[in-house]
């Protein structure tokens, strides 16, 4: 197979590691001057400072920085219109619960995507990833949720396989119908969830759908009891647990989701020390959304505490209609940098290596090291520090996901 190198890079920098980093370790990244980087066949084979050496094909980094590509490991990609109108009742003080209460949120999401086929929320979401992978997003994961019935769920799902063929940004699965109660169900808790458990899990479980099951544990949405139970009942299925959890009150789903295991707890907006302790024991990562804290004026969440107690902390844009209709994880990047105190290089950790290990892709994805997977963004900057000094910004400058210039 032809060897590519990457030459006349300013600056490589990259966290190291198969496993996701904290504490101290997080800003602890490897930075090369001068360097260049080669890869055959998808796979990163060589690296080095100085003197280029020989290759079937060469690209010119021209003194730019160069990181891992983005991952971005939360977002609700698949879904069904838009939610602008709910914008007015967010300026006067209307909370999320009060609109969800109302018939409008995820319902309101719920009802559009239940409308539109699989083909139709596929072209949708296509067009946003088009615009993911030119802000250096090369691997993004995907959950269900606005479906909240079997056949609906499912075609969420399958839209996610359809857009595996038809795009280059690597798509990671989760299973979300625990993400509210649907209207059908109003009067009905225990009827919906025992629809989870009997026959969606088994579905996506048969059918290869999804390799993680995540749930809403909120007040108004599910509790860490029904949260418990349907998570259990995922990983008894071979999936692994992700848990929505102290977006809006601390209800004791990060203490759940950390007892049994759990691969990422999500938002963690209020996430107490009680919850930062178990996501400590239970190996969890605290999967932090700041983009989604700016956009609902909501506290932010505490990933200093949670980066010194030892919890490893990625960022996910949280792309939704409703609760931050953003895509823009590097925008997310510049956000957690500022308002959680967190250093260029611990922010650059969350979105590569500690992001991949939130989806269980740290083992070939998030570095750039001999053997990892050649998936790779060359910045529009001279260093790290430029790019989270110019908020707001476009800055990526050339994508290479698997080898392939896209």
């Amino acid at each position: 197979m032809p060897v590519t190198v990457i030459e006349n890079i300013g600056l490589l920098a990259t966290p190291v590691g198969r496993t996701a980093r904290s504490s101290k370790e997080q800003r602890d990244i490897q930075l090369r001057q001068n360097a260049w980087l080669a890869f055959e066949n998808g796979v990163i084979t060589a690296i080095g400072e100085g003197r280029t050496p020989a290759a079937d094909a060469h690209i010119d980094a021209c003194g730019k920085l160069v990181t891992p590509g983005l991952v971005d490991p939360h977002t609700h990609l698949v879904f069904g219109g838009w939610r602008q109108h709910e914008l007015a009742m967010k300026l006067k003080g209307v909370t999320y619960l009060e609109i969800l209460a109302a018939g409008g949120g995820i319902l309101s999401t719920v009802n559009k995507t239940r409308a539109a086929s699989m083909e139709e929320l596929a072209d949708k979401a296509e067009k946003e990833l088009e615009k993911m992978l030119r802000l250096g997003v090369t691997t993004c994961e995907c959950k269900s949720g606005y479906g909240l019935a079997t056949e609906e769920e499912m075609k969420m799902l399958h839209a996610v396989q359809l857009l595996r063929e038809r795009q280059p940004v690597e798509l990671v699965s989760t299973f979300m119908a625990a993400h509210a109660l649907p209207v059908e169900y109003s009067a009905d808790r225990e009827g919906y969830i025992r629809l989870i458990i009997d026959e969606m899990l088994p579905r996506v479980a048969e059918e290869h759908l999804a390799e993680f099951c995540d749930v809403f544990c909120e007040t108004g949405v599910f509790t860490p009891d029904e949260c418990r139970r349907i998570l259990l009942a995922a990983q008894q299925l071979g999936l692994a647990a992700k848990c929505h959890s102290d977006e809006i009150d601390p209800i004791g789903g990060t203490e759940m989701a950390g007892s049994i295991g759990a691969v990422s707890c999500e938002h963690l907006i209020r996430c107490q020390q009680s919850g930062i302790e178990a996501m400590k024991s239970g190996g969890t990562v605290a999967c932090l959304l700041p983009a989604t804290s700016f956009y609902l004026g909501a506290t932010f969440a505490p990933a200093r505490q949670m980066i010194d107690a030892g919890v490893p902390v990625a960022f996910g844009s949280d792309f939704n209609p409703g609760s931050c209709p953003c895509r823009n994880l590097p925008l997310a990047m510049n956000i957690g940098c500022y308002r959680y105190r967190m250093t260029p290089e611990e922010c650059l950790t969350a979105v590569t290596l500690n992001a991949a290990a939130a989806i269980h892709r740290a083992d070939r994805l998030g570095t750039l090291e001999v053997g990892k997977q050649a998936d790779i963004l060359i910045w529009d900057a001279p260093d790290l520090e430029y790019v989270f000094y110019r908020f707001g910004d476009s800055l990526a400058d050339t994508v290479i996901k698997n080898g392939a210039v896209v």
